[in-house]
């Protein structure tokens, strides 16, 4: 399994500040894809050749793994937690039959398609250890990029897009949100720290070599990785799980244990020195 946005430099600073104890017990969090695609769904190349097709035949999150994987990390799922169940329910499919009427010639055959993908994926997920997640998806609206990025514990909480922190007793003003530039000076994560980090202008700003790097670097040292085969049970079933939940009237769905009870007993993911 390899998801780059776990080496997203808020994320790893986000875990560092989850491991240190500053945000206190972690109860919620939110996350998801939310990225206009309408102009790549309908490419007739690259991207354009399969993203499409998901809209048509599929409702439900069906990208979930960027957003939620940072945040089964910080709250340990597979390491001391798991998911339990979760609920799911779609919106309307609306931007992709308007982007097509608006943007595509009259003849064209790909204005007659009819997508059943809601344009708003809404799902809410327990873990057994009581936190809550909120994962979105919208990938056919006009809107700014966004993952959310959001974690809040019972001292604290971070969100991105824009990047903010507010922790209690240790932010300037009462209830306001502060700039989380002067916590990178203080926590930033190790891998982060890094000059050959800091010089990749390419890949998402640092974190597809990190991704790489660390993969690499497991695998040549015999090392655990990151991401484990369960991790991607557990972050990609969600996709299937919440189509599920959508088709039976937002019915609760229970996630399966993949690691057959491991869970228990393996440790959590630590902050990586270098």
């Amino acid at each position: 399994m390899m998801e780059n946005c776990c080496y997203g430099r808020l994320e790893m600073l986000t875990l560092v500040l989850v491991r240190r104890g500053l945000l206190g017990e972690l109860l919620h969090g939110e996350c998801g894809y939310l990225h206009d695609l309408r102009e790549i769904k309908f490419e007739k190349e690259s991207e354009g050749l399969w993203r499409r097709a998901h809209s048509i035949r599929r409702n439900g999150n069906i990208y979930p793994t960027h957003g939620l994987g940072p945040v089964a990390q910080c709250m340990d799922v597979n390491r001391g937690n798991r998911f339990d169940y979760l609920v799911s329910m779609s919106g309307n499919s609306r931007g992709l039959q308007l982007y097509a009427a608006e943007h595509l010639p009259a003849d064209d055959p790909r204005r007659k398609e009819t997508y059943r993908l809601g344009d708003v994926n809404a799902t809410l997920i327990r873990t057994v250890n009581g936190q809550t997640i909120f994962l979105s998806h919208n990938t056919n609206n006009p809107r700014p990029y966004s993952r959310i990025d959001l974690l809040q514990g019972t001292r604290g909480i971070v969100q991105g897009w824009p990047d903010r922190v507010y922790i209690e007793g240790r932010s300037r003003k009462k209830d306001e949100w502060e700039p989380v530039k002067k916590y990178f000076n203080e926590f930033e994560h190790p891998l982060w720290k890094s000059d050959r980090v800091r010089k990749v202008t390419r890949g998402h700003g640092g974190m597809d070599f990190l991704e790489d790097w660390r993969l690499i670097e497991c695998l040549r040292r015999g090392l655990p990785t990151d991401q484990n085969v369960y991790d991607a049970a557990a972050w990609s079933a969600i996709a299937g799980l919440t189509e599920r939940s959508v088709a039976e009237g937002s019915r609760p769905v229970e996630v399966p244990d993949f690691t057959r009870g491991r869970w228990k007993t393996t440790p959590p993911l630590p902050v990586i020195e270098s």
